[in-house]
Order: structure tokens, then sequence, then C-alpha cells
């Protein structure tokens, strides 16, 4: 189905695949972000050829720092996730937005206060979202091809929750980034290889590509990579191979090093991987559109992935 317009406002904010409720002034939008009506004072953002930074929820009423449960309907099914805005966001100007997912039997709320992103993106204004996976056979996780939910379009819900907080805060959709642990580590991945044209940058941790699907990993862009794996991981062997630990969904891990292997190849990098750095870095550079692919091992079990090496490299690319 193709959407003319797509309303925001107290009404519905909807896509071809996504409706939700949103707590803002009315405001109509053309398929192509030109203003066909509004109130409220909303201008022309991202219509007539002028600059690609998103200026969507500039206008609409500054909410109080903190964190800010949401809901939006994707496919028919109620989804959720919680906004979080720190005490340096700016509403008069664009911010970036990182979008944070949970591992396996958790929720965006658990992630939220696990993660160790809000702590070094607060200080730069960076909005974050915390989505709610839905449940599996091993509990809340993701859809990230032969595992861990089934029936479940969760890069549309991706979709979705990029675009309902672009409508809730200042956003600059040129520096969306995806970063996650063990499964939402999966699903940091899948979105690179399947929605490069909304992520500008993702960081995974505690997974790695899967066999099964890593030849349809066919990204619309080069995108930066940056992974953190940890040698002793018990349940995503850093060498890769079968898995079984989700009943009845088995997956193939590529292994770390591969998977480290296939994205260079996918960002059509010429050069790497250097030597690893005192944080355990290796890089592969001279990728396509300036891309770069990092990974990062630890000795011991799963890590969750280190922000202060991760959001350098994530904030310094664009769409």
């Amino acid at each position: 189905m193709t959407l003319g317009r797509v309303l925001l406002g107290t009404a519905l904010l909807c896509s071809a695949t996504a409706c939700s409720g949103a707590d803002l002034f009315p405001i109509t939008r053309d398929a192509t972000g030109g203003t066909a009506s509004g109130g409220n004072g909303g201008g022309d953002a991202g219509a007539g050829g002028g600059s690609a930074t998103s200026t969507m929820g500039c206008d609409a009423p500054a909410r109080p720092a903190g964190d800010w449960p949401q809901t939006v309907v994707v496919d028919g099914v109620s989804r959720s996730y919680v906004l979080h805005l720190p005490p340096t966001y700016d509403a008069t100007r664009p911010a970036p937005l990182v979008v944070d997912f949970h591992g396996i039997g958790e929720t965006g709320a658990s992630e939220r206060a696990s993660s160790p992103y809000p702590a070094v993106l607060d200080p730069e204004g960076v909005v974050m979202a915390f989505p709610d996976g839905r449940r599996g056979p091993a509990g809340t996780g993701w859809n990230v091809g032969p595992c861990c939910v089934a029936d479940t379009d969760d890069v549309a819900f991706a979709r979705a929750v990029v675009a309902h907080v672009q409508t809730l805060a200042c956003i600059d959709s040129t520096r969306v980034h995806a970063v996650g642990v063990l499964t939402g580590g999966g699903m940091a991945h899948y979105l690179g290889c399947h929605a490069a044209d909304i992520f500008a940058a993702v960081a995974p941790a505690a997974f790695d590509l899967l066999v099964e699907n890593e030849t349809d990993c066919l990204p619309s862009r080069p995108i930066t990579v940056v992974a953190f794996r940890s040698t002793a991981d018990p349940r995503v062997p850093y060498a890769g191979g079968a898995s079984s630990l989700v009943p009845g969904m088995p997956l193939t891990f590529l292994g770390a090093q591969a998977s480290f292997a296939k994205w260079a190849e996918i960002d059509g990098c010429t050069s790497g991987p250097s030597p690893e750095n005192a944080s355990g870095c290796s890089a592969y550079t001279g990728c396509a559109g300036g891309a770069e692919v990092l990974l990062c091992t630890r000795d011991g079990t799963e890590q969750q992935g280190d922000p202060s090496i991760a959001w350098p490299v994530l904030r310094g690319h664009t769409l």
C-alpha cells in the first residue's frame, strides 16, 4: 500500500507499514516530506531541496529530560520503546539518535538501565531509543533471519521507531545509529544489512553475522560497523559455529573474524586489517564511501560494547 500523505499529530503517525499515536501539533506532510498543511507554526522542513537534516520535531513542544514510554503500531501489532532525552538535549537543534537493542529475554527498560551508552552520549545531547523485542521461544528478542522471533518484521519496527522519535524530538536524520548486545547486537548487524538508508552506522556487541543470511546482507550503501566481541563468550563462540540456544530456531554464527572480513568485503575496503591497538581494536580502511569496519576484541566472556570507542567512530559518519 502506498500512502500519499502522512498525518503526524494527535491522530496517527502512519507509513506504509506502521501507525502510532503522537502527542504533537497537527501537521500533514506528503510522502516526500514536504508540508501539505499544518498548524502551530509547522514549516517546510525537509522540502524544497534544502538541508538533509531532519527538523520535523523541532517545532514540537519541548519535553523535559527523562525516559518516556512510547508506543507504535507495526503490521497491526502494538510495539513499545523507551525514549530517552538527556539533560543536555536542546529541542531547537537537531540531535543525533542512537537506537539501542537489548539482549534476549530483556526489555527496552532493562537495556536503558544497563546500557553503557547514556553515560557517554548524554553530555553531547544525543537522543536515545530503547525498543522492546517480542517474545520468542527463549524470551523477548529480535527476528534476525533464522532466529529468534518468528513472524515479526523488526526492520519495519526499527524504521517506525526512528520515524516516531523524529516527531517527538528534534533529530538529525543523517545521524541515526544502531547499537545492541547479544541478539540486540544481531539486530544492529541486521539493520546494517537491511536499513542502511536509515542508519548511518552500527555498533553490534556479542553477536556475529549468520551463515544462514550473510548472502542476503546487501546494504544500499557502504556502512560503518564497529563490532565488539570477546574470546570466551559462552553463547556466541568467537570462532563461530552452530548454536541451538533458542529452541526450534538453530543458527550458525559466522564468527568474529569472519564477520569482520565479510563486512570489509561488503564495504569494498582496500586496506587492512590493521594490527590490534591498545584497546584490542583492528580496522579495515580504504572502504567505499568513507566507511570504516572495526573489530574490538577482549579476553573473557561477553562484552556489552564500549561507547568510548564506538561513539567517536559513529558520530563521524552520516548518511
